[in-house]
């Protein structure tokens, strides 16, 4: 079963008007992944210091927590699961210590994320720093099955950046579901943010500063313009904290409960097989997913048959 666990953290603000946008968009996320089927034991959220409308902030954003946070999902994770970390606030670079995200006590780099998700389960792995100097990341965390998402193109991009707030805003946002499959993939987020950024400044006259990137190839080079069937975007592409169906309530009748339920673990199964479709013998994906939808419509079938029939 694809399920997806989700890392918020607010970092550093530096000033309350700041703050209060990065918290803004922290409970925002939060309230997104709740609506898309996210449960709260799934969800850690952690934020510099809590704020108003932060009712779901899990603790303190300091790299202890965040290394407890996914010590425990590397606990819960399976390998088919989906683990997303997204990280809102300020960053910095130097060529001492590299790019680091900004936190009470120390900072934390990409070779700090890098021994914490090692010990992940999970195939696969979603990381976006929404941070001003967050390219270095791409570098740093890129690898096999996992999805490198910053806001700037590099470390010397150290203005704070838009990307983070369009970012959350595209779980939300009719216009980000290109596809209108009801989810917004990694891909589609990543562009819609890119987009809002682009006309923002656009709109204020302004030069851009911050170039918002996507690496999901595993090859540290990132794309500015990734595309599904491009080098970067095929596996965002596949990428999505789930849909507005996850979270809606369940039927009470048992046997009906019993055939939602089927169908939503059919639906995951198809997910988690198309994001191994590169790695497969292309008849053998071809026959798994045509039975895989084949199911999926007999159950929905069954579903529809109980629903449809005289009280």
């Amino acid at each position: 079963m694809l399920r997806a666990f989700l890392l918020i953290v607010v970092g550093l603000s530096g000033d309350p008007e700041h703050g209060k946008l990065f918290h803004k968009w922290g409970a925002t996320l939060a309230d997104a992944s709740e609506k898309v089927g996210i449960p709260a034991d799934r969800l850690v959220y952690l934020a510099d210091q809590p704020g108003e409308g932060d009712a779901k902030v899990n603790g303190r954003a300091t790299r202890e927590e965040i290394d407890k946070a996914l010590a425990g999902f590397a606990k819960a994770a399976t390998p088919e699961d989906v683990v997303y970390v997204v990280l809102l606030g300020h960053g910095s670079a130097d060529t001492g210590s590299g790019a680091k995200f900004n936190l009470p006590g120390p900072d934390i780099g990409p070779a700090d994320f890098n021994t914490m998700l090692r010990r992940l389960p999970a195939r696969n792995v979603v990381f976006v720093n929404t941070s001003s100097s967050s390219g270095p990341f791409v570098e740093g965390l890129s690898g096999p099955g996992r999805t490198i998402i910053t806001a700037t193109r590099n470390g010397a991009e150290q203005f704070t950046t838009l990307f983070g707030g369009f970012f959350v805003e595209a779980f939300s946002a009719e216009g980000a579901d290109a596809d209108k499959n009801k989810r917004v993939s990694m891909l589609e987020a990543f562009r819609y943010a890119k987009g809002e950024v682009t006309r923002a400044y656009e709109r204020e006259g302004l030069l851009a500063t911050e170039h918002s990137m996507l690496d999901d190839n595993g090859d540290k080079q990132g794309s500015q313009d990734p595309m599904p069937t491009g080098g970067d975007g095929k596996l965002a592409a596949a990428m999505s904290l789930g849909s507005a169906a996850d979270a809606v309530p369940l039927p009470a009748d048992p046997k009906l409960r019993a055939l939602y339920l089927e169908r939503r673990d059919l639906e995951r199964r198809v997910e988690a097989l198309r994001l191994l479709k590169d790695s497969m013998d292309p008849a053998k994906y071809t026959g798994e997913l045509e039975q895989l939808v084949t199911d999926m419509a007999l159950k929905t079938r069954e579903i529809r048959a109980i629903e449809g029939a005289p009280k």
